[in-house]
């Protein structure tokens, strides 16, 4: 018997052997993971690598590297491509998974990791158009010198370190999925600028305008989604004159609209979470007589965070801030003589157009009364584990035609017929901005830079240490007719197409505006006389009003001062709508509980701090207000999407028109007032947050409900942080919401020597087992800025340098 168990559990042992050292499907082999040679085991840094001097053969001088406490890598090269090379090898170093993660998302290869399940997004992002577009914006990059020098070195510092890695130094997330890092190449530059595109330039509601303009007809839905705000504080300051004079702007054709059928598209609209704030005081608001810049982009939080610290100094620039792993150079920084900074424009810069195919062959379309050919693109698809997958993408001169009948989409609903026509399509050397701002020294270097900028459009904010301050939402605007593209458009009429486009001189532009600083929060560019259509909605005035409102009074500013701003809490959303809606309610309708959450709301101050529930409570009945006063007007289903008119219109709507028709449920026999629809509201917000968190108290506090949650990449909860007490919210400039906000916070004094304050939540490695994986979130979340060193000689002396290499 005992030889029968030992045969047993010999045979039992080689089978799990050979179960856990195999994949299965996409799954990817086990043992592997858990070996103490190649395994998760080898990923845990328990001390600083001692060696001073790295053998690369890939510069050609030495290059000194300085890093300090926080393993920021200042580069010292003699030469630009060294440099480039060194940051290139750093950065991979650092977040190699990250790279190649993101740019595999947006190349559309995110099967070849997963298997199948990421099939329908691989398409989708193949179908978007994002290999075409980076293929564009490669031969734009390698067609000039600088930016070819930049991303070539660059992506030979990649491979340098690619190169010397064995299993047991891949970064975790390649041992989790089961698969080895590959050689980089340029185009994964262009991929990344792909993808930022899509996360900055990509949001649309064409479809669901088109399907309210068939609702309520064209009166109507100007009323309720009018082209300009009712409250507003432009970017550039109301009044400015315009030096220019514009180009002919098309006329809109008189059937400016397409008579769509109601179709469901769920396209994704622009998240409101996702903005940005920027803003520098001038000379005579400063302390020290210079100008002060800020800058907090809100983006996706993640882990690893999308930004990678770095200086650069060759003999031709001395820059130090925010890079992007994936791009070379430094996006969001200063040098000696400037600093600049970025916001989201959210220009109207993707739109759709109906095609008719000449027959089932869909080999030619009707366009300007002629049928044109239709372009192929064969997309191949590699799935883990399966055969590849061969997809063929109808292109016209507008754009691909995502999906066409029959085909599978990616969302549930997605348009069968229509071509997109998107920015991130054209070819454009964004690169080449950025190149030419690392070593700017001064405002028309700075204007110089943006001529030559793209995609996704940016509001770039400007000072200098000649005490000029500036801004400009810049970016490359289709030449477009009033509201084009506010609505499906109609892909046979020339006059629908884009007609050209704005010259980039006539892009909005003030430099040393008298009011004595210049800022932007991704509210409209301008007022109504800028002469061009560049979008119709932009984000809500209210942070953009709180700093106007804020640096306004602001004297003798300081970094301290810039950064308290940047995490003010005040919700002037909820400071001008409370005063309105209160007295609506009809408190002898509630319960205890309601009486009590509105006794909170009555007495809260309108800041969102993480121990208030004042925020909690108004959130949540803006939220069920909102639903109750549109969704039964502008109900969503599968078959037809639409959208609700603004929360500014809404508010609009009860401070002058609270008799509105609007008001009444229409699915109801009775017909309900203002003051029904704010007290059954607020009666439903209230039982909801006491279903979710219990009877009022702590539970019910703005941080806890909010419970800021900062992912990793692979959504996997043991490498993210979860639950981060933090203030601030949607429309508030501490703009900290659920899952987005402030990425990367950053303040910078010129002067004869800048002085400058950065952080970012996260840690400059990527690596969840070593000491510099979060370490910066604390700091982030409480609001202060670490001191970025900006070091002149890689032999300058500072208590926080820990380290130094030389590479050759």
């Amino acid at each position: 018997m005992r030889y029968l168990n030992a045969v047993l559990f010999s045979l039992l042992t080689l089978a799990l052997l050979y179960g856990l050292n195999r994949s299965w499907g996409s799954v990817p082999a086990f043992a592997p993971l858990l070996s103490p040679f190649v395994g998760f085991w080898q990923n845990a840094e328990t001390h600083e690598p001692t060696a001073d001097k790295l053998v690369l053969n890939g510069t050609s001088a030495p290059v000194t590297v300085v890093f300090d406490d926080l393993a920021i890598p200042h580069v010292f090269a003699q030469n630009d491509r060294d440099a480039y090379f060194v940051q290139g090898y750093l950065t991979a170093r650092d977040r190699l998974w990250q790279m190649e993660f993101q740019t595999h998302a947006a190349a559309g290869r995110v099967s070849e990791i997963v298997g199948d399940r990421a099939l329908e997004l691989d398409r989708y992002n193949r179908r978007l158009g994002m290999g075409f577009g980076a293929e564009r914006s490669l031969r734009a990059m390698l067609a000039d010198p600088r930016s070819r020098q930049s991303v070539e070195a660059y992506t030979a510092g990649v491979n340098a370190y690619i190169k010397q890695l064995k299993p047991a130094d891949y970064p975790l997330e390649y041992k989790l999925l089961g698969y080895a890092p590959e050689l980089w190449k340029p185009i994964k530059c262009a991929y990344f600028l792909k993808y930022m595109s899509g996360v900055l330039a990509l949001g649309a509601d064409d479809l669901n305008m088109s399907n309210v303009m068939k609702q309520v007809g064209p009166t109507v839905a100007a009323d309720l989604f009018p082209d300009y705000p009712f409250r507003e504080d432009p970017i550039i300051p109301a009044g400015t004159r315009w030096d220019f004079t514009p180009v002919k702007i098309p006329a809109t054709p008189p059937n400016s609209f397409t008579n769509a059928e109601p179709v469901a598209l769920k396209w994704p609209e622009h998240d409101p979470t996702i903005g940005s704030n920027n803003w520098a005081v001038g000379p005579q608001k400063s302390a020290t007589g210079y100008p002060i810049l800020a800058n907090d982009p809100h983006l996706s939080l993640s882990l690893p965070s999308i930004w990678y610290q770095m200086q650069l100094v060759t003999p031709t620039m001395n820059v130090y801030g925010a890079t992007m792993p994936g791009s070379p150079g430094v996006i969001i920084g200063f040098n000696k003589q400037v600093a600049w900074g970025v916001t989201n424009v959210g220009a109207d810069v993707l739109d759709f157009y109906r095609i008719k195919f000449r027959d089932a062959t869909h080999r030619e379309y009707w366009h300007d009364n002629r049928w044109k050919p239709v372009t192929r693109r064969i997309e191949i698809v590699k799935v883990k584990g399966k055969p590849d997958v061969v997809d063929t993408v109808l292109y016209t001169h507008h754009g691909p035609v995502m999906y066409m009948a029959g085909q599978k989409p990616f969302a549930k609903n997605v348009p069968v017929g229509y071509a997109a026509r998107w920015i991130a399509h054209e070819e454009s050397n964004d690169f080449l901005t950025y190149y030419l701002l690392d070593r700017a020294k001064n405002h028309a270097d700075y204007r110089k830079a943006l001529s030559y900028y793209g995609a996704p459009a940016q509001n770039f904010v400007f000072a200098d240490i000649n005490k000029d301050i500036a801004i400009s939402p810049n970016g490359r605007f289709p030449l477009k007719w009033k509201d084009q593209g506010k609505f499906l458009l109609d892909g046979t009429d020339p006059t629908h197409d884009w007609q050209g486009w704005i010259p980039a001189e006539h892009n909005p532009h003030v430099k040393n505006p008298s009011r004595g600083f210049v800022s932007s929060a991704n509210q409209s560019s301008t007022d109504p006389s800028y002469p061009y259509y560049i979008n119709w909605q932009f984000a809500p005035s209210e942070r953009g009003v709180r700093i106007n409102q804020r640096l306004t009074q602001m004297q003798g500013a300081t970094p301290d001062s810039l950064r308290l701003l940047q995490n003010d809490n005040l919700n002037v959303r909820a400071r001008n709508a409370l005063p309105v809606l209160l007295p609506y309610v009809q408190a002898q309708k509630l319960t205890p509980a309601q009486s009590k959450a509105l006794a909170v709301l009555k007495i809260w101050r309108y800041n969102h701090d993480v121990a208030e529930a004042g925020p909690t409570i108004f959130t949540e009945w803006m939220r069920q207000y909102m639903e109750s006063v549109w969704d039964d007007d502008f109900p969503s289903n599968d078959s037809t999407t639409l959208r609700y008119p603004s929360f500014d219109r809404t508010l609009h709507m009860a401070e002058k028109e609270p008799t509105a028709r609007w008001f009444d449920n229409v699915n109801t026999p009775a017909r309900e007032t203002i003051g029904d629809v704010l007290t059954r509201s607020f009666q439903l917000a209230v039982d909801s947050l006491g279903r979710q968190h219990g009877p009022l108290g702590d539970t019910w506090h703005w941080g806890t409900h909010k419970a800021t949650r900062i992912s990793h990449l692979a959504r996997l909860d043991a490498l993210s942080a979860l639950n981060v007490q933090i203030g601030g919210g949607n429309g508030i400039v501490n703009a900290t919401s659920e899952r987005n906000g402030p990425s990367w916070r950053m303040v910078v004094a010129l002067g004869p020597r800048p002085k400058a304050y950065g952080v970012y939540p996260g840690g400059q490695s990527g690596n969840p087992g070593s000491p510099h994986y979060l370490n910066m979130l604390e700091t982030w979340r409480t609001g202060k800025l670490n001191e970025l060193l900006y070091l002149r000689t890689p032999a300058e002396k500072h208590p926080r340098i820990k380290r130094r290499i030389t590479i050759n």
